[in-house]
């Protein structure tokens, strides 16, 4: 039996869109629990936290690409770099409230005693070893299959939209906190 039938197998694709989907899903989870905490308890998200936000989004758009026409590796290269935008912005912003200082120590409450910028090293980390396995075990692209249910591709589309949503929105709340100008880390309110 040839790698190559093995990889077309009805079941190995539908297990590789599985994997996109659960990325796709998590991120989703995790950039509307943060904006929930934003307008909730009022913590305005700081420049780096900005910049965490929109690699995400940058991913969750090659996600979407992948999901909606998996026949080119261009999305995934798009989900990679900006998953590794991420991490890097992460890191750095985790390197410099490594030591708190007086007037610059992490911003906002910790969740399960993580502060955001550590919890998006660790995203990073699982974004990237998501995409290592789906590319390992289930190889690169593939057509979205027929045999797709309606259900199953309903819930894709309705997932999209609410991504897209959630980006607008965000979009929204920084013009908002921000203007057109840069954001700094004190000074800007939502309005």
């Amino acid at each position: 039996m040839s790698g190559a039938a093995i990889t077309e197998s009805p079941v190995v694709i539908a297990l590789g869109r599985l994997i996109l989907l659960l990325m796709l899903l998590a991120l989703a989870a995790i950039i509307s629990a943060a904006m929930a905490i934003q307008y909730a308890f009022g913590e305005l998200p700081c420049p780096l936290c900005l910049l965490q936000r929109v690699a995400m989004f940058g991913v969750c758009f090659g996600i979407i690409q992948q999901l909606r026409n998996g026949t080119s590796e261009r999305s995934t290269g798009l989900s990679l770099i900006f998953t590794i935008l991420l991490l890097v912005i992460s890191v750095r912003q985790t390197l410099l409230d490594l030591f708190p200082r007086p007037g610059h120590e992490y911003i906002g409450s910790a969740i399960f005693g993580i502060h955001m910028p550590v919890w998006s090293v660790l995203i990073a980390m699982a974004l990237l070893l998501g995409f290592a396995v789906k590319l390992a075990l289930f190889g690169g692209s593939h057509a979205v299959p027929e045999t797709e249910g309606k259900r199953m591709s309903r819930f894709i589309q309705g997932l999209c939209i609410y991504v897209i949503v959630i980006c607008a929105i965000n979009f929204l709340s920084v013009v908002l906190q921000c203007g057109f100008g840069e954001c700094h880390t004190s000074g800007y309110k939502l309005l």
